[in-house]
């Protein structure tokens, strides 16, 4: 089977987050499974911030068994990057299937287009939160414009669609209010576990000489990192934080300013590491010598740092919040608070610092999940049998 990936962003943009990592994985094991399969997308780099476009990388890359397809872009707003050549690169392939990720994107437009002209079944992921992102309510007027004249691209995408794959029920609820429910097919999203290795000795590397937990994600203020701040600053004295620090990685989506005004005013310096731009061995040398995971989001779809996490029997704590109930088990594998609730957090991370048997429990919890169900081989098999249905 010929496959056609559709992405917004691809390698090497790796902190573009897990809609770039679900369409590699799905290029990856689809592609060792013995299909043709290429991801068309952009020529995002990410090396420095998310408007880094490198038109030095080449248009056509082979990695590992399947290949990466760039074009460039012409102009962006926000994370809405336009390249139209991205459309006629894809016309040129005789495709079996194409399946597009992240719905609200112009990649996606484009691979409606050419599976309307060509007659080629289309597959869409979204992964994005289609209507229940906050951005789409808290941004400024022209964005907020911007996200309602999107409308249309978006009906067309979805009424092009075959098959509408979503991680859970959350997700199909949300697409449920807005086309057939028999479109809709749920597949837990899975991380590749071969790929969690690092020979990075990470302490060593930054100088830490305590235990830490750890955020890993957007500095951005959907993530909750301000909460998690408030919590640490009601914790930061306690007796069990003495030789504890928190580690917070990623890579500023627009609220690394605010994140270090609050750090420094909280009082916070001492017992908070901030590690900007990580390369992806760093991530995954974190993860192995984390205590445990702290992701205090406002908003998630389906998680896949916490499924990483689970790669290193490291359990997570986390909110309430949209998709997160129905990726993370609360009690059995992590534990969810309120979202909001900055006490109730500081109060759960005391308890895992203090019940190291409980937190070990939990990630063994995780890591049997993950080893059964919600890994990339698993996910892709089930896609693939989605594909050959609609082909």
């Amino acid at each position: 089977m010929k496959i056609a990936l559709v992405c917004p962003a691809s390698l090497p943009a790796t902190q573009f987050g897990g809609i770039l990592a679900l369409c590699v994985d799905i290029a990856k094991e689809s592609s060792d499974s013995g299909h043709d399969t290429t991801i068309f997308t952009t020529d995002l780099d990410f090396a420095n911030n998310l408007k880094t476009f490198n038109k030095n990388l080449p248009r056509v890359e082979s990695i590992e068994n399947f290949k990466i397809k760039r074009s460039g872009v012409w102009f962006s707003i926000g994370l809405f990057y336009v390249n139209p050549g991205i459309y006629f690169d894809m016309l040129k392939e005789k495709c079996d299937v194409i399946h597009t990720i992240g719905v609200r994107s112009f990649q996606s437009y484009a691979a409606a287009l050419v599976s309307k002209k060509r007659n080629i079944p289309l597959i869409i992921s979204d992964q994005g939160g289609l209507t229940t992102h906050p951005d789409l309510k808290n941004s400024g007027l022209i964005r907020r414009i911007f996200y309602k004249l999107q409308s249309p691209m978006i009906r067309f995408v979805i009424g092009q669609s075959k098959k509408i794959i979503v991680p859970n029920e959350y997700e199909k609820k949300i697409f449920s209010g807005l086309t057939d429910e028999n479109k809709i097919e749920i597949v837990e999203n899975g991380i590749n576990l071969e790929k969690m290795k690092s020979n990075i000795k990470f302490k060593t590397k930054y100088g830490i000489n305590h235990e830490y937990f750890l955020f890993l994600g957007r500095f951005h203020k959907v993530k909750g990192i301000d909460i998690l701040l408030k919590a640490m600053k009601l914790i930061k004295n306690h007796h069990l934080m003495s030789d504890v620090k928190l580690v917070i990685m990623g890579v500023d989506f627009g609220f690394e300013d605010e994140m270090l005004r609050m750090i420094n005013e909280i009082g916070l310096d001492d017992v908070v590491e901030v590690i900007k731009n990580p390369p992806r061995e760093d991530v995954i040398a974190a993860y192995k010598e984390s205590e445990f995971l702290v992701l205090p989001s406002r908003w998630e779809l389906s998680p896949l740092t916490p499924l990483e996490g689970f790669a290193f029997k490291k359990p997570t704590i986390s909110t309430k919040a949209h998709g997160i109930p129905y990726t993370l088990d609360d009690g059995k594998n992590s534990i969810l608070v309120e979202s909001e609730n900055f006490n109730e957090l500081g109060n759960k991370i005391i308890e895992l610092l203090n019940d190291k048997t409980k937190c070990k429990e939990l990630g063994m919890n995780g890591y049997e999940h993950i080893h059964k169900t919600c890994n990339s081989q698993e996910m892709v098999q089930h896609m693939l049998r989605i594909y050959e249905k609609v082909s």
